[in-house]
């Protein structure tokens, strides 16, 4: 014996009023259009080519001297955010100058950074690169503190 199976489909509809329906579609309509508008203002806009921004900082090697005050001084070199390089020429918001004058006058200005609350200048020397590609200045100090001459005013030797 072979029933007859009948499936009946049972289809099930949302049922939304026509007001829904209309802000449903117009807020669809207005972030489309809002995102085919930012795409268009996008594609659109002039291409200024400013050139690589500077980045970051990294200092490494000092054990005394605080990275903020390095820090500080080689952004007097021009070397900081807001400065970005085109070619080899770093462009500052007050200057422009050759990228090597500003490595050599970062180098320089690391050196002349003294532990806070004294005069003493340990850094021996200073190397600075720069990544042209990512804006990444990374300076490598060396702290030397046998170069330092101590003055102790209460005796008047001189110690090293």
């Amino acid at each position: 014996m072979i029933k007859n199976i009948e499936f009946k489909s049972d289809i099930m509809f949302i049922k939304i009023r026509r007001d829904t329906l209309i802000i449903l579609l117009l807020a669809f309509i207005l972030i489309f259009s809002g995102r085919l508008i930012t795409y268009i203002a996008f594609a659109s806009s002039p291409d200024i080519e400013e050139g690589v921004p500077i980045s970051g900082i990294i200092i490494k090697g000092n054990d005394i001297v605080p990275i903020e005050l390095i820090r500080a001084n080689i952004a007097n070199s021009g070397l900081r955010s807001g400065s970005y390089i085109k070619g080899d020429i770093l462009v500052t918001s007050k200057r422009e100058l050759p990228l090597n004058e500003a490595i050599r006058n970062a180098e320089e200005f690391a050196t002349l950074t003294t532990v806070p609350g004294t005069k003493l200048q340990p850094i021996a020397a200073a190397d600075v690169k720069v990544d042209k590609n990512t804006g990444i200045v990374t300076i490598t100090v060396i702290e030397d503190f046998s170069t330092i001459n101590l003055h102790n005013r209460t005796s008047n030797k001189t110690s090293a």
